[in-house]
């Protein structure tokens, strides 16, 4: 058998005018990277986005896609304006968890624990955990949907067996810092919507009326879809995660200890503020081309409840036509593969947290046992719930309305925190902060209680 020559090898052998030209070619594109100053501040631009942006792109996972998708179905534009009115209300509570995390180095269950009655710890990780748990099965039920779009022959149930695998293979024996980095560049298919978005015949003077001017019918349907709007969009187990990530990078940095980790600059806050804004408008920005794209070409269509994967994929057809399936289905599983591990690793914070067990994702399974526990136990939950013949499609909107429900439980909790003086001292969050931190809070209130009377 031949020996396979190496390129050092190769080069060695080549002629000198092409081994000049090639090192020439090479030095040439070096010194670009190392002086080009648009490159260079990109690069160091996105190293200084973390868990923002990571939760930014989490929050569009495949329940956030259906609800969106359902909202510009059944109601056209109407309720666009909630992407623009629900982004500063979602970026400032992350902006709190965040600021949570730096400032008193513990994770969000850690701070409840620590400052609130038992009840109120309790009570907030059972619901965060039957919430995340319902999500996490309407997830990979949507995910196996999606790929059935492409691979019709496949099996419903082996098939989400191999999924949840895969899943938590990656939570468990890879780091999330390393391959959410990857699975992040998969979830820029949902900018598909924009596109589709930019080619299509819009109305696009009705469309910033309705993204500017709020629209209510005051239905029992219309409030269900706004909690679920909500409820996917300022969701706990975002708080959460968004909390024990900052945490996790301070003790990646370095800072072992709590009081180690509590030492916050002004310049680490201001990193986190822009990491947070930017991955919060990223998430809204998407949120709102999936409900004008969905209006422009599904409820234009007369399809105004989606029943299917297939009619939800049918609204990326004038851009992709045949390919609509495939566009729609890696959009899902990029998204699910980022935020099944997301909803799966808030609730084993949260309950490490709760109990006192070791936690994070930068431990190895055999330093936190009863962290990882977590993590398969709700995943394997999620799994089995799709087995008892539920509909993935409209269970993701259903996991949506119920985060939106869990949610004003521990919103109270988070603008106490982030508002005390004796929690966060002079890195307390601030009065415009506080106020819209409470506005968010009422608001979720009022649209849970409207969409509760309404079942009845």
């Amino acid at each position: 058998m031949p020996k396979t020559k190496t390129f050092l090898e190769s080069l060695a052998e080549a002629p000198a005018k092409t081994l000049d030209k090639t090192v020439t070619e090479t030095g040439k594109l070096a010194h670009f990277a190392r002086t080009n100053k648009p490159v260079k501040k990109t690069e160091e631009f996105w190293h200084k986005l973390g868990p923002g942006l990571t939760t930014g792109a989490a929050d569009d996972d495949p329940s956030g896609i259906a609800t969106y998708s359902q909202t510009g179905s059944a109601y056209g534009f109407r309720l666009l304006w909630l992407a623009g009115y629900s982004f500063p209300l979602m970026a400032v509570i992350q902006e709190m968890c965040a600021r949570i995390g730096l400032v008193t180095g513990r994770g969000l269950a850690a701070n409840i624990k620590k400052h609130f009655p038992r009840w109120v710890l309790y009570s907030t990780t059972l619901l965060l955990l039957v919430a995340n748990t319902f999500n996490i099965g309407a997830d990979l039920g949507a995910m196996t949907k999606a790929v059935q779009l492409v691979f019709p022959s496949l099996p419903f149930g082996p098939l989400i067996f191999f999924i949840t695998f895969i899943s938590l293979f990656l939570q468990i024996f890879t780091s999330y810092k390393e391959y959410a980095k990857y699975l992040k560049w998969l979830t820029l298919v949902l900018f598909s919507y924009v596109a589709t978005g930019l080619i299509i015949s819009i109305n696009w003077q009705e469309v910033l009326k309705a993204a500017i001017i709020p629209s209510l019918d005051f239905s029992k349907e219309q409030f269900f879809l706004i909690t679920g709007v909500l409820g996917t969009t300022i969701s706990p187990y975002l708080f959460f995660w968004q909390t024990s990530q900052e945490v996790e990078e301070e003790i990646l940095a370095g800072r072992a200890t709590i009081k180690a980790r509590q030492e916050v600059t002004k310049k680490e806050l201001s990193n986190m503020r822009m990491d947070v804004w930017i991955g919060m408008f990223i998430s809204n920005l998407v949120m709102f081309f999936i409900i004008a794209v969905c209006g422009a070409v599904l409820h234009k269509a007369g399809i105004t409840t989606i029943n299917s994967a297939e009619e939800a994929a049918a609204a990326l057809r004038p851009l992709a036509g045949g390919q609509a399936y495939l566009l729609f289905t890696v959009g899902i599983l990029g998204t699910g593969l980022l935020g099944v591990p997301v909803l799966a690793g808030s609730a084993a914070y949260a309950l490490s947290e709760t109990l006192g067990w070791k936690q994070g994702l930068y431990r190895k399974l055999k330093q936190a046992y009863a962290f990882y526990g977590v993590i398969i136990v709700a995943m394997l939950v999620g799994l089995f719930l799709n087995l008892t013949g539920i509909d993935p499609i409209k269970t993701l909107i259903y996991a949506a309305v119920l985060n939106g429900l869990v949610a004003p439980v521990v919103l109270i909790q988070i603008v106490k925190i982030a508002g005390s003086d004796k929690i966060m001292g002079r890195h307390k969050a601030g009065s415009w902060t506080r106020a819209l931190g409470w506005i968010a809070t009422w608001l979720m209130i009022i649209s849970g209680a409207a969409t509760i009377i309404g079942l009845f």
